[in-house]
């Protein structure tokens, strides 16, 4: 199992109230340490940039941000991506304390993204899954694989 600690990354700090679709958000706050309110206001206009195609909805940080969205978010911060799984490889590295690397970094999973901090897996819930939560990939800050 792995260690779960309760965090909004900031968001309650930072006067948003209310459920949302921010995890996103909170992930990378908790993996960055960058502010929250910083983090929505930098992923926001990322997406004011995009183009919605076929009546989907434009990447925000309040109701889901698009995974190219955050790809670019991190990406121009020095975070790399890392996958862990590949089409029809089945599911190799799961959401436990022995599997993911160490350091901060944030997994994406079905539907979520949250961030694991040497081990600890920092949200709003435990999005583990007793263990059994695969994680597609996960994005590292560069320095850590130097």
């Amino acid at each position: 199992m792995i260690k779960f600690r309760y965090d909004d990354g900031g968001r309650a700090a930072a006067g948003y109230k209310g459920g949302t679709g921010d995890c996103a958000v909170r992930a990378a706050a908790i993996a960055t340490g960058m502010p929250y309110r910083e983090v929505c206001s930098a992923i926001n206009l990322l997406a004011k940039a995009e183009r919605p195609r076929g009546g989907r909805k434009r990447s925000s940080a309040r109701n889901g941000v698009w995974r190219k969205t955050l790809n670019k978010y991190l990406a121009d911060r020095g975070w790399e991506w890392v996958p862990t799984m590949e089409i029809g490889s089945g599911c190799r590295v799961h959401l436990r304390a022995d599997e993911p690397p160490a350091g901060r970094i944030i997994v994406r999973l079905s539907k979520h993204y949250a961030a694991v901090v040497n081990g600890v897996l920092r949200d709003t819930y435990d999005c583990s899954r007793d263990g059994t939560r695969c994680v597609y990939g996960y994005w590292q800050h560069t320095a850590a694989t130097s």
